[in-house]
Order: C-alpha cells, then sequence, then structure tokens
C-alpha cells in the first residue's frame, strides 16, 4: 500500500478539481431550467392567444351530426346525404378562410418587417394557417370515409361555390344601388334641363340689347363722322372772292419756293428741289426768284 499512497491525491487538490465541476454543474443547469420555462412561457403565450377567425360553425354542426344521439336508441345515425351536405358545407368554409389568409399574410408580413404591427397578430396568422391546415386534412378524410374518392373533389367543388356565392353577391349589391343611382342620374338629367330652359332666354335678350347697343354707337358713330367730315369740308373751301393766301415752305433762302394759289378748288402745293410734296397737291416745277 505504501506504493500507492503517493498517487493519491490530496485533499487540497480535490477540492480545486471540485469547484469547476460544481461551476459546471450550476451552470448547465441554469440554462436547462431556463430554457425549460421560455418554451413554457412560449408554449402557454400561444394557447392563450386569441383566435384569429371566429368560430367554426359548420364543423361545429358536421359533427353534432356526427356524433348526434337517441334517448330511445343507442345510436340513431343521420343520413348520409345530411352528412355530406353538412361536410360541403364545412369545406366552402375552409375555402373561405384560405383566400382570407391568402388575402392578408403578405401585406401583413410587410407590416411586420417595417414595425407597423406586433408579433402577436402575426403568430395568430401562423397558428388559425396550422390549424387550417389539420383542418384540410380532416375534411378530405370525412369525405373519403362518406364516399370513396370524394376527397379528391370536395374542395373544387366548395371552391365553385364561393365563387358561385360571391357573383350573386356583387349581383345583389349593383341591384340594391340601382335605384340610387337612377334617382341620382334622373335628378341631374331633370338640374340639366333647367339650366338649359333658364340660359336660352337671357342669351335672347342678351343678343336683342347688344344688337341695339351696336346699332346706336353705329349710328352715334356716322353722326359724328358726318359732322367730321361737313366741319373739313368748310374749312377746307374758301368763301368766294376772297384769294387764298400763298403757302411759303421754309427752307434755305436758295430753295425757298413761293407758289401762288391756282384757284379757290384747286389744292395748295409746295416742292422743294427733292419733289417732295407738302400739303398733299401735285408736284410743280421749281422757279427760283
Amino acid at each position: 500500500m505504501d506504493y500507492i499512497t503517493p498517487y493519491i491525491p490530496s485533499l487540497s487538490s480535490l477540492t480545486s478539481l471540485l469547484i469547476p465541476l460544481a461551476y459546471l454543474t450550476i451552470l448547465t443547469s441554469s440554462l436547462a431550467t431556463f430554457s425549460h420555462i421560455y418554451r413554457q412561457r412560449k408554449l402557454r403565450s400561444k394557447l392563450n392567444l386569441t383566435p384569429y377567425f371566429p368560430p367554426h360553425t359548420p364543423r361545429n354542426i358536421y359533427l353534432t351530426l356526427l356524433h348526434q344521439t337517441d334517448t330511445q336508441s343507442d345510436l340513431k345515425t343521420v343520413p348520409n346525404s345530411v352528412l355530406m351536405a353538412a361536410l360541403q358545407e364545412r369545406a366552402v368554409e375552409d375555402i373561405q378562410r384560405i383566400r382570407e389568409i391568402q388575402t392578408r399574410k403578405g401585406p401583413l408580413n410587410t407590416l411586420l418587417q417595417r414595425g407597423v404591427v406586433g408579433d402577436e397578430i402575426w403568430q395568430r396568422l401562423l397558428r388559425a394557417e396550422q390549424e387550417l391546415e389539420a383542418e384540410l386534412k380532416d375534411v378530405v378524410a370525412e369525405a373519403n370515409a362518406l364516399a370513396a374518392g370524394w376527397g379528391t373533389t370536395i374542395f373544387q367543388s366548395a371552391n365553385e361555390i364561393v365563387v358561385n356565392r360571391v357573383t350573386k353577391q356583387k349581383i345583389e349589391e349593383v341591384r340594391a344601388g340601382l335605384e340610387g343611382e337612377r334617382k341620382a342620374w334622373e335628378e341631374v338629367r331633370e338640374r340639366s334641363r333647367r339650366e338649359l330652359e333658364g340660359e336660352a332666354p337671357k342669351e335672347k335678350k342678351g343678343s336683342v340689347s347688344a344688337s341695339a347697343s351696336a346699332s346706336a354707337s353705329a349710328s352715334a358713330n356716322a353722326t359724328v363722322s358726318a359732322s367730321t367730315s361737313a366741319t373739313g369740308t368748310a374749312e377746307s373751301t374758301p368763301e368766294k372772292g376772297k384769294p387764298r393766301p400763298a403757302a411759303v415752305v421754309e427752307g434755305s433762302d436758295e430753295d425757298a419756293v413761293m407758289v401762288e394759289t391756282p384757284g379757290v378748288d384747286g389744292p395748295v402745293a409746295s416742292t422743294t428741289e427733292t419733289g417732295a410734296s407738302v400739303g398733299g397737291g401735285k408736284k410743280k416745277k421749281k422757279g427760283k426768284k
């Protein structure tokens, strides 16, 4: 035993070895506990989320019909046609929810990335999508149980029913608003007719007054022009027996020309060396004194 004694670790060496082992054990256990608590809390928060869609009424009706019991007998089966109709209505509701999720998922993801909405509504949508996938599988299984091979065509029929209902709803909305649009159009047409009938007499009166004012201004202009022409003629015609004075063209001494009046009705004119006409008279030959 003496040869084993040197290899036995001392108490101090065991203490230095146990401290890191205890630290690692405590750290690992604390991390595992935190992970477990975090997962449980996250799962609890998901379970406490408000459902994205309202309760699935057609599914509840189908399950009620499927498990309906009678007090007089142990089990009273529901006719197969009633179950198929209830399952078809359930599939129609599923198709409507699928279309709604496809419509909202893209815009909601964009809003979530921009920080406009919180993560809770996104989690609700993902949860509704997962529940809907399980619902579709259940509907296919129920359809195959009721009729062989019906599970492959039940959703096609449900989609056609949804499209037909949407079309009928739009037609009903158009028919409901048709009466109001017709009344509005009649009011607009009546108002336009009244405006047109009210503007016609005003236009006639305006045209008559405009023509009267135009004729009055034309007569006034004619009177003014006649008086002006008479005054100009009286000023331009000299009295008989009085000689008209000679017109003198100012200029240099050499270029000055005296022109005598040729007569009572003749025009007065004077020219220079260049032959330019003064006073609108005819040109005459230049004469020097």
